[in-house]
């Protein structure tokens, strides 16, 4: 193993980022090479603890011969919202200095185009530099799996139509409960490396085999637990060894059960109005058009003043808000749905 840093100065004077970065180096060339990030958006921890026992299991298997494909692990990828904190809370999605959230505006380029991403880097600011070398590292390689977490969640992921269902073996070896077909139009990290995987020799490819690059979300911000990130290392170690990037006589290929869904199938469920969430529904439950999901105190103590937010659709509640103040528009859940639920959605992502 070899470890590495990726060096940022700051913008401004007696300032510099350091990202390590960890590389193993493959036996065999024919084997596909991984890309492994976590905490792009800082404050989503629970990619940085699998990442620390994967690692652990890397330099064992390295000693054992049985690294098989190149390696790259980037534990924590952004100590730029890692230092941001306000008010005693860390802010790791949203740059300060620009108000642009961290996994969004990534260069778009081709495959052929990748050195360009590191062309006058001295002109960007600090945050422009890290995303573009993220980016230019990542492309190096043919698997990418970018770690983050959502708030009170399920373990699923955003795979692009053109790596589906090639990608069912990485839901599977994550026990994912479900998975979200992007459209693979938004400057997300995940979507600016499959970009350049389709955009090869002058045209735009509909499938990649062999290739893939995904958004992994690990349940929620407060999952973050010794036994659950062990797990979660070993199944990506089983992802690793099915891809044959490791090594192991061992593996037993498993399969995905759970729904995968267009993001047009995803209910936003959002408040209607401000007031205090009383939740009657939870993560993992299936609901029917019409459940009531939650009750919004909008103006206590008055004989009207509770909202009930009901369920548009029938589908699985895979993501739900911690907060229980709600702005007006705030989102409340997302419900992954058997049917579209709206016919004019943007492409793109689901969030800001």
């Amino acid at each position: 193993m070899v470890r590495s840093e990726i060096i940022i100065g700051g913008d401004t004077a007696g300032i510099e980022w350091r990202v390590p970065v960890f590389r193993f180096k493959g036996s065999d060339a024919a084997a596909p090479s991984a890309y492994l990030q976590a905490a792009l958006h800082a404050n989503e921890l629970p990619g940085v603890a699998l990442l620390h026992f994967l690692l652990e299991r890397l330099r064992k298997a390295e000693a054992g011969g049985a690294i098989r494909g190149d390696i790259t692990v980037v534990p924590q990828a952004n100590p730029i919202g890692l230092a941001q904190f306000h008010f005693g809370e860390m802010q790791g999605r949203f740059d300060l200095g620009s108000r642009t959230n961290f996994n969004r505006d990534f260069p778009l380029v081709g495959l052929g185009d990748r050195d360009t991403l590191l062309h006058d880097l001295d002109g960007r600011d600090a945050a422009d530099r890290l995303k573009r070398t993220l980016l230019h590292t990542a492309l190096g390689a043919d698997l990418v799996l970018d770690l983050h977490c959502d708030d009170e969640s399920l373990q699923y992921a955003y795979v692009d139509e053109a790596f589906w269902p090639e990608a069912a073996d990485l839901a599977a070896a994550l026990d994912m409960q479900a998975v979200f077909l992007s459209d693979g139009e938004s400057t997300a990290f995940e979507e600016a490396v499959g970009h350049a995987f389709k955009h090869q020799g002058g045209e735009k490819l509909k499938a990649v085999p062999g290739r893939l690059s995904v958004t992994v979300e690990l349940r929620g911000r407060r999952d973050v637990h010794p036994d659950m990130a062990r797990r979660d290392a070993d199944g990506l170690w089983r992802f690793l060894a099915g891809r044959r990037v490791v090594a192991d006589p061992a593996h037993e290929p498993k399969s995905f059960a759970g729904p995968a869904v267009p993001l047009d199938n995803i209910e936003m469920v959002r408040a209607p109005q401000p007031g205090t969430v009383l939740f009657h529904r939870d993560i993992g439950e299936q609901v029917k058009a019409g459940d009531l999901l939650a009750t919004l105190i909008a103006c206590p103590g008055e004989a009207d003043g509770a909202i009930a937010v009901k369920a548009g659709h029938d589908g699985l509640v895979a993501t739900r808000s911690s907060a229980r103040y709600a702005r007006r528009g705030d989102d409340l859940m997302k419900i992954a749905c058997h049917e579209a639920t709206r016919k004019d959605r943007r492409p793109g992502t689901l969030e800001d």
